[in-house]
């Protein structure tokens, strides 16, 4: 294949990408790191590079526009990013020092837990009646916002802040260490142990997933593993794509939002997971 036609599928590709990541909240890498490993045989530590640069480009395409929407939770998100942005540097440093095999085992993994647990939580709503927390109270992390799907002021409470920090620790770890963006691990903590709306989880998790990855970056530059040729089509494909998705998820259900996180997470779980054990 030449470069112009591996540029333009890996392009066309890279669209689809951005606007699942930008939808879920789980960055470009969940599908740009499969795409480059399965089917154009790219070394792993070159698509996750390049996976890291989709990160960026799906949270500087999607973000925008959900601070505007009012959708994302800007103190979650600051707040949270004391413990991945620590965790990033972390991953991205152990990265250097783990096999691939053993990559693509850990990311099938991390993927299927998080899969099972959005799944088991498929029914639950955003709840007031959560247990009290200091530090939400002390940071005004609860907030509201207007839902366009149910017509609907959604109020919610935060709680569990403690937890979620060193959740968001070691999500920044896996962040750096598989090149995901970290949303796989970052949303489900929202949602399920912080008590945030999915849609809420989704939009904050995208604000989130650009600093993150920018925390290590720095080191697979360093270590050569952003290839050009490779990362100037996966940008740009997931930056449209990532804009695209950004004005869907005010029109969708929170349910749809969580069936379609499960079943992408499920995919590629399992994709990874015969790749790294065969």
């Amino acid at each position: 294949m030449s470069l112009l036609a591996f540029s333009l599928v890996l392009f066309s590709i890279c669209l689809a990408a951005g606007a699942l990541g930008s939808l879920l909240g789980l960055g470009g890498g969940i599908i740009v790191v499969p795409a480059l490993t399965l089917l154009f045989n790219v070394p792993i530590r070159l698509a996750i590079g390049a996976s890291i640069i989709s990160v960026i480009a799906t949270s500087s395409g999607a973000a925008a526009a959900y601070v505007r929407e009012r959708i994302t939770n800007m103190r979650v998100g600051m707040f949270l990013e004391l413990g991945t942005t620590t965790g990033a540097v972390t991953g991205a440093i152990i990265a250097g020092l783990v096999g691939a095999r053993a990559l693509f085992v850990v990311f099938g993994l991390v993927l299927a837990y998080s899969a099972l647990q959005m799944f088991r939580n498929r029914h639950e709503t955003a709840a007031t009646d959560v247990p009290p927390d200091r530090w939400a109270d002390d940071l005004r992390l609860h907030d509201h916002y207007h839902d366009e799907a149910e017509g609907r002021e959604v109020h919610y409470r935060v709680t569990h802040t403690k937890a979620g920090l060193g959740l968001m620790y070691v999500a920044g770890a896996v962040s750096g260490l598989l090149g995901i963006g970290s949303g796989a691990l970052k949303v489900p903590s929202m949602d399920l142990a912080m008590r945030l709306p999915i849609k809420v989880s989704t939009a904050t998790s995208n604000f989130m997933i650009g600093v993150t990855a920018a925390a290590s970056a720095g080191v697979y530059f360093a270590r050569g593993d952003i290839e050009p040729f490779i990362a100037a089509p996966v940008a740009a494909g997931v930056l449209i794509g990532a804009t695209a998705g950004a004005r869907l998820l005010p029109r969708l259900h929170s349910r749809s939002v969580r069936g379609i996180f499960v079943a992408v997470l499920v995919l590629i779980s399992v994709q990874m997971l015969v790749k790294g054990l065969a």
